[in-house]
């Protein structure tokens, strides 16, 4: 059966749990909550010493998954359940013994499989498993750009239902999730990592993760980041939107080829926001899938940027980004791409 990792979640909570998992995908984070949950509550501590095995696939003799299959059709030692999680699946190369297992499994174990990549799904094991009653499949796949910010809104709210009962909310600048997304990129374990580094770094009393938190505790200055590039372009302050592009010229931490990206994604935007009927901001935040506390900066931007200069926009992005690529750019270093650009945006 393919599952979502919220109903497989929803599933172990319940004390609900498969007799096969296979969890495949290029991002690790869900994959890695799957597995260390059932590894730390399918068995008490002491059946967890005779019980449950854990195998990597490197480690297999000729790549074969067939010992994993042997151990899960043993029975427990202390007579309940049994546990054998196989990581780094990506590594085996020979599965035909899951596939006759699938057809006489144990009730009683549950093997979990860790593939970290793509799996083909035209082959027949896997057909199998994602068929199967009692198998469960789940695919984790890489955040897109434009879906970290709504990620770690979503990471917030799930914190602060864990935190309900204290009474304690904590509350998160809008820009601060597009800082992070910036920075970061789509790693949600990095993601992760820099949120809790967050929520654990505030000073006592503070509920409020602000830019100045940000700068404190991850290093993203909260002058020079690219939500400050955007707000400099969106008022025509060339002089504000160069200093910030120097400043990311000459450091490691800004690509250029990756700031490029929200600038884009906030023109490509502003373009669709040009051509609405409806541009109430309820409607504009649905459309647009953006949190409502940015909407005021599409309709200060509509004013300085027409649709027509905001589709010729989009044209410069596009054509930076290929010179990035070394398209007819032979020698321009990023700071004098950075100053041509921002001219043209705002000229």
């Amino acid at each position: 059966m393919i599952r979502k990792y919220d109903e497989i979640m929803k599933a172990l909570n319940a004390g609900e749990y498969a007799p096969v998992y296979v969890l495949c995908g290029e991002e690790p984070y869900y994959i890695d909550r799957v597995y260390e949950f059932i590894a730390e509550n399918a068995l008490d501590e002491m059946s967890r010493e005779f019980d449950q095995q854990v195998v990597y696939g490197r480690d297999l003799q000729g790549g074969d998954i067939a010992p994993a299959i042997s151990a899960s059709r043993g029975f427990a030692m202390m007579g309940g359940r049994k546990v054998v999680i196989v990581r780094e699946a990506q590594a085996v190369k020979k599965w035909d013994s899951l596939g006759t297992y699938l057809d006489n499994l144990m009730r009683q174990t549950v093997l979990v499989i860790c593939y970290n990549g793509k799996l083909d799904k035209r082959l027949n094991v896997w057909k199998k498993v994602m068929e199967h009653p009692y198998a469960i499949w789940m695919q984790s796949d890489k955040l897109r750009d434009y879906e970290v910010e709504r990620w770690i809104g979503s990471y917030i709210q799930e914190y602060n239902q864990r935190l309900a009962e204290s009474g304690e909310r904590l509350t998160v600048d809008p820009r601060v999730a597009p800082i992070l997304a910036d920075h970061l990129g789509t790693d949600l374990s990095a993601i992760v990592g820099a949120l809790r580094k967050l929520i654990d770094g505030r000073p006592e009393g503070v509920n409020t993760i602000d830019a100045a938190l940000v700068e404190r505790n991850i290093g993203i200055s909260k002058d020079y980041n690219i939500m400050e590039l955007q707000a400099a372009l969106i008022r025509g302050d060339i002089g504000r939107a160069n200093r910030i592009t120097q400043y990311f010229a000459s450091s490691k931490d800004h690509p250029m080829i990756r700031e490029l990206a929200p600038l884009f994604t906030f023109f490509s935007n502003l373009l669709m926001y040009h051509y609405m009927n409806d541009k109430s901001p309820a409607n504009v935040a649905k459309e647009l899938g953006i949190n409502p506390y940015f909407v005021r900066d599409y309709q200060t931007a509509a004013r300085r940027f027409p649709a027509g200069k905001t589709f010729l926009i989009i044209g410069y992005l596009r054509e930076t980004d290929a010179r990035l690529k070394g398209i007819n750019n032979p020698s321009a270093k990023d700071s004098d791409l950075w100053k041509e650009l921002i001219y043209r945006i705002l000229h």
